[in-house]
């Protein structure tokens, strides 16, 4: 049986509890349904999840108005659940913490795959943080990265950085001045080639940007090389 939490919200009972049911044949019995935004950050700020599902039409508040409230409590996973579709709701989805969007409406066996690639990810990287081990410390001058901790250090303070972003910039620092086109860096992090989003690259790389580069738009660290991809280029230790 899964020990893994999972807190559902969304105020369409049917799904949640069609979702509920497909996860408890897989084994996740510990899930926690909320049915409002009110609930939802009721029961964050009460209980630890390894991962949240979250409907982004809610009444009064919507998801997109309580992510950033419920990144304050948690690094763990958090996956956008809508039927609002473009672009510019994905890319503000993920802006605003979100790990993951899926679409309505969609497969349950889809959402359980994606549920489990996420805690895969999430608990490697919870449990690197209690292991026995030894600092693995990741120094490229302005920032640096502490693999074993889960830590990313700008200027010598530390910075929150929910657990998708630390894996990519993780990856990076693992491989430094090394190019990586989109498909390479998804199935690197998120290892589900079939549910590839180019979006939610882009989005993560943005985000990486906006912590360790002294002018993100601009980029001095983590680069974009034209035609090929992306790489994190390896300065010297001193500021």
């Amino acid at each position: 049986m899964n020990q893994d939490r999972i807190l559902l919200v969304d105020d369409e009972t049917a799904i949640v509890q069609m979702l509920k049911t497909v996860l408890a044949k897989e084994g996740y019995t510990s899930v926690d349904i909320a049915a409002t935004a009110e609930e939802a950050l009721a029961a964050c700020q009460t209980k630890k999840y390894d991962i949240i599902l979250l409907d982004v039409m809610l009444p009064k508040q919507s998801g997109f108005d309580i992510c950033p409230l419920i990144r304050q409590t948690t690094d763990a996973p958090i996956l956008f659940l809508t039927a609002r579709t473009t672009d510019l709701d994905k890319l503000t989805g993920f802006a605003l913490g979100g790990d993951d969007y899926i679409t309505k409406p969609f497969n349950p066996l889809e959402v359980v795959a994606r549920i489990k690639a996420h805690l895969r990810r999430y608990n490697q990287h919870g449990r690197s943080a209690s292991e026995p081990h030894t600092p693995v410390i990741y120094d490229f001058g302005r920032f640096q990265v502490d693999e074993s901790a889960g830590e990313l250090r700008v200027e010598g303070k530390p910075v929150p950085c929910p657990a998708q972003v630390f894996q990519l910039l993780l990856f990076f620092c693992r491989n430094p001045n090394r190019v990586f086109n989109k498909t390479q860096l998804y199935e690197q992090v998120w290892g589900e080639e079939s549910f590839y989003d180019d979006n939610t690259v882009m989005v993560h790389i943005h985000r990486i940007r906006e912590r360790i580069e002294r002018d993100p738009s601009t980029p001095e660290y983590l680069v974009t090389v034209r035609g090929l991809g992306y790489k994190l280029v390896q300065r010297s230790a001193a500021p």
